[in-house]
């Protein structure tokens, strides 16, 4: 169903089947907003949720660019 979000279920393990391709900018902006408010049972949920976003990212950098400031990737120069 072309258009429909993606339910980015905060359990989700990496591993399994989630396409992250497929993942529409609702869920990226859910994701962010868990990982802005900080509020997880333990350090693992958060740690998480940062690589699932650091895995969009790498994938399409515009739909995590507003959400930058939470993966704190800072630009280097190796020259």
């Amino acid at each position: 169903m072309a258009g429909m979000a993606t339910k980015i279920n905060p359990k989700q393990n990496l591993n399994s089947n989630l396409d992250i391709t497929q993942i529409a900018p609702e869920d990226v902006a859910q994701l962010a907003e868990r990982l802005d408010r900080d509020d997880y049972g333990n350090p693992f949920e958060a740690l998480e949720d940062w690589h699932l976003l650091r895995a969009i990212a790498f994938h399409n950098a515009e739909l995590v660019e507003p959400y930058l400031y939470l993966l704190d990737i800072e630009a280097y120069d190796e020259a």
